[in-house]
């Protein structure tokens, strides 16, 4: 199958990369490798990709109707990936203007080019930030209370309408995915479990948010990438799945078990909750496992050790 990944050098975009790759597809990637964190790190990531294939890639802006549109024509690609996002809650609250124009504006200007170009599959990357304050747990895909707390959250609920839309009018084939905390190896360097393995190695101490009780659903990246997979090759019109493990992690546990796996003590800066965070994530995940046969394969702690042992041998690299 011809696959374009939007975000492909990304961190979750480069794992389903390679697996697209070793399953035999052919892919393309739209990137513009911004500066969000250190683009140099999304070129170590189209290095890794390309050992495993031929890939084909354009460096760009989804919200660029030209440059989307060239790619659709040349490429006819069968299925897109779209990861593409300006990502994370907190620097959301920032600047919702540019959330706003990437994630919704973006998304819009991707189906549009796939509805032109007959695309047969759209899988959306969406977010377990989309329940928000919800008070239903786990959180379920037929919540119809979804209080989103972040401009983030907001745009990828619109995203998600979008997408309904199109399936609706244009009976475009649809399947969006809210994909619960993932992490693991290549992990970006912003995001807690990467930030504190990195700040507890070095003895430093590490943002404490709240009481330690706060919880997230933490997913490894393989699993993430099986139910992405799964989704590309389901068939329907429109479908929301969750995409995370069922067992969320207290703060005060993932510390733990992050500094158990490092062999040191951690350093606690204890800080308020920031707005726009959630308290708990929790992932009913019945409808992925009935649908997509989407079973997680890797716990928390053999995903921390995984990633610690990734991050000790990239660190001596």
């Amino acid at each position: 199958m011809r696959i374009l990944v939007t975000g492909g050098a990304g961190f979750i975009g480069s794992h389903l990369c390679e697996r697209l790759l070793a399953d035999g597809h052919e892919i393309a990637i739209l990137d513009d490798l911004n500066d969000f964190y250190d683009a140099r790190l999304k070129t170590e990531n189209l290095t890794a990709i390309r050992r495993l294939g031929p890939v084909e890639f354009y460096g760009g802006d989804i919200c660029d109707e030209n440059l989307v549109g060239t790619v659709f024509s040349t490429l006819q690609q069968e299925a897109v990936i779209h990861l593409a996002a300006r990502a994370g809650v907190r620097p959301s609250v920032e600047q919702p203007v540019l959330y706003e124009r990437v994630n919704v504006g973006g998304t819009v200007v991707l189906l549009e080019a796939a509805r032109q170009h007959k695309v047969r599959k759209f899988v959306f990357a969406s977010s377990s930030s989309v329940y928000g304050a919800t008070n239903q747990v786990p959180f379920r895909e037929d919540d119809l209370e979804l209080q989103p707390i972040s401009p983030y959250a907001a745009t990828k609920i619109a995203g998600e309408k979008l997408a309904f839309t199109y399936a609706h009018l244009f009976g475009l084939d649809v399947t969006c995915l809210r994909f619960f905390t993932v992490y693991g190896p290549r992990q970006r360097p912003d995001l807690a479990i990467r930030k504190f393995i990195t700040l507890i190695d070095a003895g430093q101490p590490i943002p404490f948010f709240g009481d330690g009780t706060t919880g997230r659903d933490y997913t490894f990246v393989s699993d993430t990438v099986q139910g992405i997979v799964a989704a590309l090759h389901g068939r329907g019109s429109y479908e929301v799945f969750n995409l995370g493990n069922s067992a969320p992690v207290s703060l005060t546990t993932m510390v733990q078990t992050i500094a158990q796996a490092l062999g040191q003590r951690a350093v606690l800066n204890r800080l308020p909750i920031p707005p726009g965070d959630v308290l708990l994530t929790f992932a009913d995940i019945q409808k992925a496992g009935a649908q997509l046969n989407y079973h997680p394969q890797v716990s928390f702690e053999d995903g921390i050790r995984r990633m610690v042992a990734w991050y000790r041998a990239a660190k001596h690299s």
